[in-house]
């Protein structure tokens, strides 16, 4: 029999480690990191509290090791996920994303870039942006996900800090 597993899914830290993270996340059996994290500290942080998969943002050029990648694919308890940092919205992807997307086939594509949290199910990919959980920005949340894996299914759940 399958566990349920959590896995945290945060964004657009921008080198802010909010100290409510440790306590949302507890628990966690992995840590996404969608880009943005805006220095290592952020990234050894969050690496204390479970094992973690992150990418590079627009702002971490020069901020990160050169093996942050810009985008990856991983497999996490039989859900494949897609991240990528800048996607834009999901409801309007340019051809050469889709085509992308669909080389890919993932249960989940998780972005960052715009703060703006979106968690939605267009055809078979649940799209989860988990908003910024760095410095307020406008009128924007700060938030964090969560994800809900069990059995090869994925829910997400977006939390306001």
């Amino acid at each position: 029999m399958q566990k349920k597993r959590l896995v945290g899914v945060v964004s657009d830290t921008h080198g802010l480690f909010d100290p409510k993270i440790p306590i949302l996340f507890e628990g966690v059996d992995h840590i996404l990191h969608a880009g943005d994290l805006g220095n290592m500290q952020v990234y050894s942080q969050l690496q204390k509290l479970a094992p973690i998969t992150a990418i590079s943002g627009n702002v971490d050029e020069g901020n990160l090791p050169s093996r942050f990648e810009s985008q990856t694919t991983v497999d996490l308890y039989g859900v494949r996920i897609f991240m990528i940092h800048i996607l834009g919205h999901p409801h309007r992807l340019s051809a050469e994303m889709q085509d992308q997307i669909g080389g890919i086939q993932p249960h989940v594509l998780i972005f960052g870039h715009s703060h703006q949290p979106f968690l939605q199910k267009i055809g078979a990919i649940l799209f989860f942006n988990p908003g910024s959980a760095g410095p307020k920005r406008f009128s924007l949340p700060r938030c964090l996900g969560l994800l809900e894996i069990e059995k090869g299914e994925a829910q997400g759940k977006i939390i306001e800090l």
